[in-house]
């Protein structure tokens, strides 16, 4: 500026050539030339501009002009905001200003900023205003990021719980006003399925019956619609729409007398749609160029809004989902209706005859008959109370469920239900308290309904309780009475409890007597609570037991009045009890006596022939194992068994581990559904344990299909059999599952005594061969050292040496290799050692073998650790001997020791010819001869880099080679340095 002031003819201006300033204008203008703070200078009445580099950015595309210019003609657009400060600053008073926003007209087009300045008063030589002082700084920048940031934040918020297209619309008119001066009007318009026309939703700053505003817009017609949205649709892009006073003759819009000259279509596009749905028009302010700024506010406009959008396509999605569900549930609860209506006709024509059977006197039944009639009874009553259930709580959810309410003595049926329990509770050597007296007056309840509470909690309390006790209690409160089942059972885990009472649900991590159950209990029982107007809640703490609450009010305001019996409930014989109670005695340790065989089986599936039904026959008993929670499963089993087989029974997989263990068993047959272990998990615990790894198992299941009988053998089952199953095809599986157990077991056998033959023969064989050639290395070594031989005779001793030293290291490495083949891996014994020590004694062992070669040694220190010094300088003498054979007497070997953070690295290198790389798999392996070429002297078997290996990995480490043209040969040895 200091130049351009300089080159300036002054002398047109007011204030006349630069020699006849006054010298306070001189040190003015200096001072500010010199600042790298944005200064001007207004100089005189007229108030001629004159400003530094720093300034320059301010003026725009005013400069140079404005250099010299008056200050009021220059900013004339600004003088609205400034031009009283500016007087008053003429006057002798300054002022200062932060981020005052102003119109500006520097680049062209009237341009709204913010400008950080003050106006100071320069006195002159006179003492009077000679000037002013005027630093400034922009902070337009700033100011319109925040306001812009705000202005979108208020928009999330507003959008952000909304659930319909047309509540975006919604909430998007009633933003008017709120970021005018950045969003002169917005439109939102949301397209067809067929993107062919778009219907207004929303949009602010317009008037509804302005020209820019149509309520819908044809994008498939022969004419362009003023708003061609149909470019976003092919771009996906936002698109610029320019010169709207063409486009609209007459139209107004805020916040300043000339509308918007340009728009910008925003596609919106919300996740998981193929192409945009809608479109926002949004204005431009005529005040601000579109720079990329604007041009990111407008982004983040349109993502703002996609948000929103995508948040109600999947709150629709949900809804659908939900109705969808609903639909399924409501069909769900018609097939549970009609399959339990229908079960019980069948059922109620097989349990019929085979009470009036068990019953009758005329014809007496057999001990075998009988017994398996009442196992047939047992499981038929089983069905019918699940059947009964399912009626009910299908009845429930259609609302078809018909209640009678009638005034009952709660305490003497509560007492009666609970009686049914006390034989099962004795039983399973808990203690069992009832407590119930005398209510201050009758409970209206449906008799059947509170049956089914109490039966459904005591039953729970007992499946979940294996020691200490279970008490029922029922109390009087004030307005209300409380039925309380408390147990010291294994609890509920603080996750489950609140999905305790969500129908089918059940909690898988508890341990009970049984795996068996549907889920529905408890969700019954709280519908019937429900039902009479009660309220039910459970606590519970993980491994010390668990307690329900159900409390029920006095009288009957609660109840549908159409609902209510005035005559009193006669207690009587409850139905369901003997059920209850009888099921529960089924999940108790050996509950029954094994059954007699059964009778023949009639099924749909082709039958064995009668013999197999027999049994089967071995020379010695095979002993089975059958692990099953339900008792009448076991005992059926084991009465198809125990003719031709030594069988054992438990109820769950960790009973069936441990007997395994313990007993030994031929065979393991086992339920998949066990509580505490089920059968995955015994089989699983089984194959991990060597001393059970081989016993077969086959898993019996009531999970039908492919895809599970390839669950099963995938996990490692010998077998899968699916229930319901007959005697003869469960008898031939069995069978042949312990015939091959049997073989294979004896192949193993005869295999070790084949394996332990071997070793005693390499034993005795190398040892025999070792004591001669230690008698020819003590001879040899005698006559070198003792004996005044000649060249020829030297020459003849110290080749017999090399020779029986060779066949020494063979045989060495014959021994080791049958200790790791045959004996299950090489044995190391480890003392404390320091590595590098190691290293360095093997590396002069092969220094004295091979004095003619160079060998570089560099190694870190090495802390001690356990090592077998023998053994790991046994690799050491091997590989470096190795990398002598085969490398060029000229190339030297170097090996290397490095201590790494948790490990030590040994490596061995040479820069002979490389290996082949069809040979580097094998390379380890016994027998291998490597790749390089092999001098006729240096002739091994093969044996060496496969003891190395397993001397390195009875360390804990690993071996390996890398092996290139250019970069030779290089073994490399990891070896952990803790074990």
């Amino acid at each position: 500026m200091g130049e351009l002031i300089r080159s300036m003819d002054w002398s047109t201006t007011p204030l006349g050539p630069v020699e006849s300033w006054p010298q306070s204008l001189r040190t003015t203008v200096s001072l500010c030339l010199s600042s790298t703070f944005p200064i001007l200078i207004a100089w005189g009445p007229e108030r001629v501009q004159i400003y530094n580099d720093a300034y320059r950015p301010i003026c725009g595309a005013k400069h140079p002009q404005s250099m010299g210019q008056r200050f009021n003609e220059c900013w004339a657009s600004a003088l609205p905001a400034v031009g009283a400060v500016v007087d008053r600053a003429q006057a002798g008073t300054g002022s200062y200003l932060e981020n005052l926003p102003m119109i500006l007209d520097r680049y062209g087009y009237l341009e709204e900023a913010f400008m950080t300045f003050s106006f100071s008063p320069i006195r002159d030589e006179s003492g009077n205003v000679g000037g002013l002082f005027h630093p400034i700084t922009e902070t337009t920048d700033k100011m319109l990021s925040a306001r812009r940031t705000q202005a979108l934040q208020h928009l999330a918020a507003r959008l952000g719980d909304v659930k319909s297209l047309a509540e975006v619309g919604e909430r998007l008119s009633q933003a008017a006003g709120e970021s005018v001066l950045d969003l002169p009007f917005l439109l939102y318009y949301q397209f067809d399925e067929a993107g062919r026309h778009a219907r207004l939703l929303g949009g602010t700053g317009l008037a509804p019956d302005s020209v820019a505003r149509p309520s819908e817009l044809d994008l498939g017609g022969p004419d362009e619609p003023c708003w061609p949205l149909a470019r976003v649709l092919e771009s996906r892009r936002m698109e610029p729409v320019e010169d709207l006073r063409s486009r609209f003759d007459a139209w107004t819009c805020e916040p300043y007398e000339e509308p918007p000259h340009q728009a910008l279509l925003i596609p919106l596009q919300p996740v998981g749609a193929a192409s945009p749905t809608g479109c926002l028009v949004a204005g431009v302010s005529v005040r601000r160029a579109l720079d990329a700024s604007y041009r990111a506010f407008y982004e983040l406009l349109g993502n703002t809004v996609t948000t929103a959008l995508t948040n109600v396509r999947a709150y629709e999605e949900e809804q659908k989902r939900a109705a969808a569900l609903a639909e399924i549930d409501r069909a769900k609860t018609a097939f549970f209706s009609n399959v339990s209506h229908e079960f019980r006709t069948p059922l109620t024509l097989m349990l019929g005859p085979l009470e009036d059977s068990l019953a009758d006197l005329q014809e007496p039944l057999s001990d075998g008959q009988r017994q398996r009639q009442q196992l047939i009874h047992r499981n038929g009553l089983r069905l019918l109370k699940l059947v009964n259930s399912l009626l009910d709580f299908s009845r429930i959810e259609a609302g078809r469920v018909q209640a009678s309410y009638r005034p009952t003595d709660l305490s003497q049926l509560t007492v009666d239900l609970a009686s049914a329990f006390e034989s099962a509770m004795a039983q399973a050597g808990l203690t069992y308290t009832v407590t119930a007296p005398p209510l201050p007056e009758p409970v209206y309840v449906d008799t059947d309904f509170w049956e089914k509470i109490v039966l459904n909690l005591i039953s729970n309390a007992f499946k979940f309780t294996l020691k200490g006790g279970v008490e029922v209690q029922l109390t009087p409160l004030e307005g209300r009475v409380r039925l309380t089942v408390r147990d010291t059972g294994t609890g509920i885990p603080e996750t489950e409890m609140p999905r305790l009472f969500e129908r089918f649900h059940r909690v898988e991590t508890t341990r009970g007597r049984t795996y068996e159950g549907t889920g529905i209990g408890l969700a019954l029982v709280q519908e019937l609570v429900r039902l009479q107007g009660g309220s039910l809640r459970a606590e519970s703490v993980e491994g010390q037991g668990s307690a329900f609450h159900v409390e029920l009010p006095f009288g009957h305001a609660h109840l549908d009045p159409a609902r209510i019996d005035p005559r009193e409930n006669p207690l009587g014989a409850q139905s369901l009890s003997a059920a209850f109670a009888e099921e529960a005695l089924r999940w108790l340790p050996d509950a029954v006596q094994s059954p007699p065989a059964p009778a023949p089986v009639t099924t749909a599936e082709p039958v064995s022939p009668p013999s197999r039904a027999e049994g089967f026959q071995f020379p010695s008993k095979p002993k089975i194992l059958i692990a099953d929670d339900n008792a009448d499963m076991r005992g059926y089993i084991k009465s198809l068994l125990q003719r031709s087989s030594e069988v054992r029974t438990v109820e769950d997989g960790e009973a069936a581990y441990a007997t395994v263990l313990q007993w030994a068993p031929d065979l393991v047959l086992s339920d998949v559904m066990m509580p505490r272990l089920d059968g995955f998990g015994l089989l699983r615990k089984l194959r991990e344990d060597a001393r059970a790894r081989s016993v077969p198992l086959i898993l019996l299941s009531a999970r039908a299909g492919t895809e599970a009988r390839i669950e099963g053998l995938q996990a490692g089952a010998d077998d899968y059999l699916v229930k319901p199953f007959n005697a003869p095809e469960l008898l031939a599986r069995v069978e042949s599952a312990v015939r091959l157990a049997r073989e294979r077991t004896e192949r193993e056998r005869v295999a070790q005594d084949r394996v332990k033959l071997e070793q005693q023969l390499i034993g005795i064989v190398s040892h025999d061969l070792r004591s001669p050639i230690s008698a020819i290395l003590m001879s040899t070594q005698l006559m070198l050292r003792r004996m005044d031989l000649d060249e020829k005779t030297a020459k003849m001793a110290a080749r017999i040496q090399a020779s029986a030293e060779r066949a020494n290291r063979m045989i060495r490495d014959l021994l080791d290799f049958t200790q790791a083949r045959l004996g299950g891996g090489l044995r190391i014994e480890r003392a404390p050692a320091a590595l590098h020590d190691i290293v360095w004694h093997a590396v002069e062992e092969v220094k004295l073998a091979h004095s003619g070669r160079e060998l570089l040694l560099d190694m870190d220190e090495m802390p001690t650790s356990g090592w077998d010094s023998d053994r790991l300088s046994q690799v050491v003498i091997n590989l470096v001997s190795n990398a002598v054979k085969y490398s060029p007497a000229p190339c030297p070997v170097h090996i290397q020791v490095r201590k790494r953070p948790d490990q030590a690295l040994i490596e061995v290198h040479n820069g002979g010819e490389p290996i082949s790389p069809a040979l580097l798999p094998l390379l380890f392996q016994p027998l291998q001869r490597g790749g390089q070429s092999v001098d006729k002297v240096g002739r091994s078997i093969g044996l060496g880099l496969y003891i190395v290996e397993q001397i390195v990995r009875a360390h804990g480490g690993t071996v390996g080679v890398q092996s290139t043209v250019q970069s030779g040969t290089t073994f490399s040895v990891h070896l952990p340095l803790q074990v």
